[in-house]
């Protein structure tokens, strides 16, 4: 049958004035680097605001560039470092410049811990000596220079670490530090995987002191994970992970002074500071900023401490039934007033207070969210923001006075836009992406968003796509369970309404997450494209909990992970069956993490509505994932059982009716293995066929040589087998 309308495509086309026959996707392309995307890495703006800095590899010539730019021609002035003239290093990866850009950190052969913490060798180049320096003889973490660039601060096994660029003396500023016991200054597990950092300490600016984050994980439970590896018997790894409702890590808040080398506590315990989720220096070197949250993480405390006397006051607190979501929106001005976001009013928005925390200002407001804060000119006294005014599925950049008035929307491409600065806000790069338009990188007058020239626009594979079979995203809304929901179709490119198609939906439904937005994608997106050349139509809705419609829509599955959402995928899928081109019968559903839980609950709950599902490293019940994200959305399981309980997919297990397939990695740090092997087992015992895959020594992302065209490969072929 294949054979057949093979041979009919290419007469047709033929016959079509010699038109070539489009070519298909496969999943060799997706994941052998056919399609790879141009991007300007690492770009920052210099001092001057007149140059921009990029880092740049040149495959031929196997070198790492760090190479400015000229805002006003996009044309390279020069070269700051290359990595053919220094001994020892053969790529960069990531490079941080001193206050005074005189010198440069460049970090090298870095190697995962977690999702982002990593160990390296770092070394400090002198751009005026083109000399460079090994920052220590072995691999650390989190480098980062003083204010003046004269001392590098560092984490190295659990403590923190100066060195000395001028004497070239290192002194060691914590010495408790020990595996699974305490860390200095550096995250643990969960507060970098929840919280989203790794560095837990800062420079003030004067480069007097440095405060710094403790963790005392003491009483914490751990956790073990067998690593098979090549030898006989495999090994362990032990990491502390604190799962729901168990105990966390201990966590201080501590100052160090280089002068003396003294170090003493701030006392911050009369505030909600069960977690310090983040610590940021004001413009006053004497003042530390402290971010505090309670364990539900529905009240957030801004404290200012001094630290001539160690003294703290409370400046803002935010609450909400629900929680408050961390960001690193906090932004000082020059006389120390702030920059503040929240949802209190029902949608995220820009506040202005005073450096005591009274509120000058609601900068922002309206039925939209601002998605990123940018900066504050000091010039024309403007803030530089991104928001979903044009809608939430879009993403603009805009300027407004701090006083909420004269706003000016600096994009005007439907799409989704971005922007980096220079560092006198002069000009803006933006960054223009949507679902079939690849980046775009422009530069514009900051002033009034006026395009000054094109930078870069992926000419090579937006010509490279052309020649494949592509069908374009079809963005519409579907009103389910009373609310209108977010959707995307892709429809094979030869779509026959008269024909009957099955419909894959794809999913993540996480709190405050998006999947339907007009942006370009990565590599789903191409393999939901190969799946529409298989004449299968793929389908991905948003549902209540996910993010940028408003602070209630997205809380509203407070207490009941699981709940809302699957009512709303099982909803729309319903309402998709009754489209006259859709075939009812041959329903399938996919996610991966949050994305997998749901899929395998909508197989389970929606039997009769799901056909088939793949679930790639699920959480099998929220008893089993960490504290900050879980308890944020679910409380403790010893205050809310129920709601652990009654969405977990372990409980839904018997009404599996359709084709199931269940994917972990066995080294997973993240959703741990044990999520699936629990879900194994209920399936097990409840008599239900299945098919699983396991993959060695994988974490949470299943990669690895050929271990995604594995993966996708394994999916694909259960799809075409059973959908």
């Amino acid at each position: 049958m294949q054979g057949s309308k093979w041979i009919l495509g290419v007469f047709l086309l033929c016959a079509s004035f010699g038109i070539a026959q489009k070519k298909q996707i496969t999943l060799e392309d997706i994941w052998k680097g056919a399609f790879r995307t141009e991007y300007m890495d690492r770009l920052q703006s210099l001092n001057n605001g007149k140059e921009y800095v990029v880092l740049n590899y040149d495959r031929k010539a196997r070198a790492s560039t760090v190479d400015v730019y000229d805002y006003a021609t996009s044309q390279k002035v020069r070269t700051l470092v290359n990595t053919q003239s220094l001994d020892g290093v053969d790529y960069i990866i990531s490079y941080e410049l001193s206050d005074d850009e005189t010198k440069m950190l460049i970090a090298t052969q870095l190697q995962s811990i977690y999702r982002r913490s990593t160990l390296g060798t770092y070394y400090v180049y002198d751009l005026d000596s083109e000399s460079l320096e090994l920052v220590a003889d072995m691999p650390i973490q989190e480098p980062t220079f003083s204010p003046d660039g004269s001392k590098v601060a560092y984490g190295f096994n659990n403590n923190i670490y100066v060195k000395d660029l001028v004497g070239g003396e290192t002194t060691e500023v914590t010495k408790d530090g020990k595996k699974n016991k305490i860390i200095n200054g550096i995250t643990d597990w969960v507060y970098e995987e929840e919280f989203g950092f790794v560095r837990a300490f800062d420079w003030n600016a004067a480069g007097t002191h440095i405060a710094f984050i403790r963790f005392d994980e003491t009483e914490v439970p751990e956790f073990s994970m067998d690593v098979y590896g090549k030898d006989l018997y495999q090994s362990q790894q032990v990491f502390k992970y604190p799962k729901a409702g168990e105990a966390n890590a201990k966590v201080s808040l501590h100052m160090y002074e280089l002068s003396s080398g003294n170090k003493s506590n701030i006392d911050v315990t009369a505030y909600n500071s069960y977690y310090i989720p983040r610590i940021k220096w004001t413009k006053d070197p004497d003042v530390l900023s402290v971010q505090l949250t309670n364990r539900k993480q529905n009240t957030v405390d801004l404290v200012l401490v001094n630290t001539k006397d160690n003294s703290s006051k409370l400046v803002l607190q935010d609450t909400d039934d629900a929680y408050v979501d961390i960001t690193d929106n906090l932004t000082f001005l020059a006389n120390n007033s702030f920059i503040w976001t929240s949802e209190k009013d029902g949608w995220n928005h820009i506040y202005h207070y005073d450096k005591n925390g009274k509120l000058l200002n609601q900068v922002t407001d309206g039925e939209w969210e601002v998605t990123r804060y940018y900066g504050f000119d000091t010039k024309t006294g403007r803030i530089y923001y991104q928001s979903s005014e044009r809608g939430s599925m879009y993403r603009d950049v805009y300027s407004i006075l701090p006083s909420g008035k004269n706003k000016v929307q600096l994009t005007s491409r439907p799409g989704t836009n971005s922007a980096s600065f220079s560092a006198d806000f002069s000009y803006f790069i933006n960054t223009f992406s949507s679902a079939m338009v690849p980046p775009v990188y422009t530069l514009h007058n900051a002033l009034d968003g006026e395009k000054v020239r094109e930078i870069l626009n992926n000419t090579e594979l937006r010509t490279k796509l052309l020649a494949y079979d592509m069908s374009p995203k079809e963005f519409s809304t579907i009103n389910v369970n009373g609310n209108e929901l977010n959707m995307y179709m892709i429809k094979p490119s030869d779509f026959d309404p008269e024909k009957k198609y099955p419909i894959f939906m794809y999913q993540y439904s996480g709190p405050g997450s998006q999947n339907v937005a007009d942006r370009w994608g990565g590599s789903n997106d191409y393999w939901h494209q190969m799946l529409a050349q298989q004449d299968i139509i793929v389908v991905c809705v948003d549902g209540r909990g996910t993010g940028l419609k408003g602070r209630d829509f997205k809380k509203v599955t407070q207490l009941e992970l699981g709940k809302y959402e699957v009512q709303d995928q099982i909803g729309a899928a319903q309402q998709l069956a009754e489209l006259p081109y859709i075939d009812g019968d041959r329903i399938g559903i996919w996610g991966w993490s949050y994305g997998g839980f749901m899929s395998a609950n909508c197989l389970f709950q929606g039997a009769d509505t799901f056909s088939m599902a793949i679930a790639v490293a699920p959480v099998g019940s929220w008893r089993f994932y960490d504290t900050i994200y879980t308890e944020r959305y679910m409380s403790t399981p010893q205050e809310n059982p129920g709601g652990y309980d009654n969405n977990s997919p372990i409980s839904h297990v018997d009404k599996l009716k359709g084709d199931f397939l269940l994917v972990h990695g066995t080294a997973d740090d993240n959703v741990h293995v044990q999520n699936s092997t629990r879900l194994v087992e209920a399936l097990v015992q409840a008599n239900k066929q299945f098919d699983w895959a396991m993959y060695p020594d994988k974490n949470h992302g299943i990669y690895g040589g050929n271990t995604r065209l594995h993966l996708y490969t394994k999916m694909t072929n259960f799809i075409l087998d059973n959908l």
